[in-house]
């Protein structure tokens, strides 16, 4: 089915549902809510009987608020569908959900940040979820405007060339839906211990990898119908080239392909989406290979 999952803040103010039901609606998609409700009862010192009516109640309360949320957002008139979930572990509820093909996206609030021990959903989903994952900003730039799509135009990897297609076309898609401009940031990232160690001359790697993209931004270009001149390209740290374009431009939302590390490395460093995650104002749209 062609629905969004939206994923209802925990917070009185929900940010997550008026963004999706709007993208929802401007895409021609379904959307369902689902929202969590989970307290540790069985350390009460109460009969199980009392702890089922807690149960029930916490359950009633959490849905009342949730559907005054989709009431002030129109959501009844277009039939929204809402799920209310005792749920302890939200992550692999959602990656179940995700993975059993009744959803094309998933939208959700942004949380909190992680930390080495323990990493948040939102980087559990980012590295995990076969379906785009659109995190909402809390805060954002006022006036925003275009949609801002991320490219690394500088691979020579085949399936990071074909995430670049796939990103890109996604993109389009949204920013037409929008009715808004479509930009697209590519980074040329120099080698830093190379540099310091006088191994490649800074500018000379820059100008030779501009000449490289050319072409294919010209490619780009011809094949999904956008000007050469919203293709910006600058070197520099990628999380710092983009968050810095993204401010500029006032971007509502930020797509980008992500390829999750694992294990150890992952925590410590993230990858490319996870470390713009950290900077933005806005909303980041993370699209799988």
């Amino acid at each position: 089915m062609n629905n969004i999952l939206i994923v209802a803040d925990p917070a009185e103010t929900c940010v997550a549902i008026p963004r999706g039901l709007e993208l929802a609606r401007k895409l021609g998609l379904g959307a369902e809510v689902v929202a969590f409700v989970y307290a540790p009862l069985k350390t009460l010192n109460v009969s199980a009987s009392e702890q089922g009516r807690i149960k029930t109640r916490l359950l009633q309360e959490r849905e009342s608020v949730v559907r005054a949320h989709l009431t002030r957002h129109g959501a009844a008139e277009a039939g929204t569908g809402l799920k209310v979930i005792w749920e302890k572990n939200i992550e692999q509820w959602l990656l179940r959900q995700c993975a059993s093909g009744r959803y094309v996206g998933l939208v959700k609030g942004v949380g909190g940040a992680p930390t080495v021990v323990h990493a948040s959903t939102d980087w559990q989903l980012l590295r995990k979820c076969n379906l785009p994952v659109l995190l909402v900003a809390k805060k954002r730039w006022h006036r925003t405007k275009p949609v801002l799509v991320t490219l690394d135009l500088g691979t020579r990897v085949r399936s990071k060339r074909a995430l670049n297609e796939k990103v890109l076309g996604m993109a389009r898609q949204l920013a037409d839906a929008l009715e808004v401009e479509l930009k697209i940031v590519t980074v040329i990232e120099i080698p830093t211990l190379l540099s310091d160690l006088d191994l490649i001359d800074p500018l000379a790697y820059v100008r030779d990898a501009r000449a490289e993209m050319a072409p294919r931004i010209d490619k780009l270009a011809r094949q999904f119908g956008i000007p050469p001149e919203n293709f910006y390209c600058k070197h520099g740290p990628v999380e710092k080239v983009i968050t810095s374009y993204a401010a500029r431009v006032r971007a509502q939302i930020v797509v980008m392909g992500t390829v999750a590390r694992k294990g150890v490395k992952a925590r410590l460093i993230g990858n490319t989406a996870e470390r713009v995650l950290q900077h933005l104002k806005t909303d980041v749209l993370a699209i799988k290979p």
